[in-house]
């Protein structure tokens, strides 16, 4: 008897990406590397960013600033091919807008694209958009987290390949002389974006040290207080958006600004619901309030299948669906184009 559709199914990350195709990622390193740029020039872009003026975009940088963990597994994003796997995953889901990430994992994608094309299917990077983290430096636990150094992407890279943004991370934390360094990194960082016509997603949290972790400060004036002074970075605002993570009170925090805001989504919670309670109550905190850059929990949503929550996220944000109906989106997205492969 088949399995009913609205019950979740355990992803199958080596059923979706075979085994072979795969492997062969890395003999095209080896072998064929040019295929990067290859795919990278035949990439069909978008003409606008936001055609609707709201963007669901995937957050896959993680691993690059030493972040392993899923829940209590401490390597759960360490199997590469898992990983890749569900990503591809959420990819196959039409309502997500486009896909962050560190410059190993980009060109993974790109030779993926080619490697999947070669077997009859088509590209899951065309009219997306594509954004390059550029500073994965804080390495989580070490003595110079917070300096948050720019050690991904470059400028100059993501021009090459016709990529779309840039993504960067501003931590402050008012005790660590480190913190002066990153403001200036980052407003330069701004503004290398608007001479390479990249839009600049910026991403401003205040922190404080606790019991040896950085945790993020959630209050009303801690984060309307950063919103304030990202806003202000750079030789342009024009071209920047904000991500920063909800809290109580987003109204007063969304108005300290003009500038676009994306809704992260952080540590994954391995249940679907209270994460798209979350964003829809965030998505009517204001005209400010511009959708989500959103990684762990749409890759790893518990048991369900990742392009599901894909959609219930797209739902939400390009729909302005309630949680109900992004719930009903779940159910019927879910399982659905079982194959990466024809």
């Amino acid at each position: 008897m088949p399995a009913r559709k609205n019950v979740p199914r355990p992803f199958d990350p080596v059923a979706f990406l075979p085994l072979d195709l795969y492997a062969a990622i890395t003999e095209v390193r080896i072998e064929r590397p040019a295929i990067v740029q290859e795919e990278a020039e035949r990439r069909k872009r978008r003409s606008v960013p936001a055609p609707d003026g709201n963007l669901v975009i995937l957050a896959a940088d993680h691993p690059g600033r030493n972040v392993l963990n899923v829940k209590d597994d401490p390597l759960g994003m360490a199997d590469r091919h898992a990983y890749l796997a569900r990503i591809l995953r959420v990819l196959t889901s039409p309502g997500i807008d486009g896909i962050m990430g560190t410059p190993d994992l980009i060109e993974d994608l790109f030779i993926l694209t080619r490697l999947i094309k070669e077997r009859g299917g088509s590209s899951l990077l065309d009219d997306r958009l594509l954004v390059g983290c550029m500073n994965r430096g804080g390495l989580r636990g070490t003595a110079f987290e917070m300096e948050d150094t720019f050690t991904a992407f470059t400028t100059e890279r993501m021009q090459a390949l016709r990529m779309d943004g840039a993504k960067f991370m501003f931590r402050l934390d008012p005790t660590d002389p480190a913190s002066g360094r990153t403001i200036l990194a980052c407003a330069d960082a701004v503004s290398q974006c608007v001479r390479a016509d990249l839009t600049a997603f910026l991403e401003p949290l205040p922190v404080k040290r606790v019991r040896g972790k950085y945790v993020v400060q959630r209050t009303v004036a801690d984060l309307a207080g950063m919103v304030s002074i990202a806003s202000a970075m750079g030789a342009s605002s024009l071209n920047t958006w904000l991500k920063i993570p909800s809290c109580k009170g987003l109204e007063q925090v969304a108005r300290a600004t003009t500038l676009p805001i994306l809704i992260l989504g952080g540590e994954v919670t391995g249940d679907p619901v209270p994460v798209l309670q979350d964003l829809q109550a965030a998505m009517q905190a204001g005209p400010t309030i511009r959708g989500a850059l959103i990684g762990r929990n749409v890759i790893f949503p518990g048991a369900d299948d990742p392009r599901a929550m894909a959609a219930a996220v797209a739902a939400l944000v390009h729909d302005r669906a309630d949680v109900t109906g992004a719930q009903a989106v779940m159910v019927a997205e879910r399982g659905k184009d079982p194959r990466l492969l024809p």
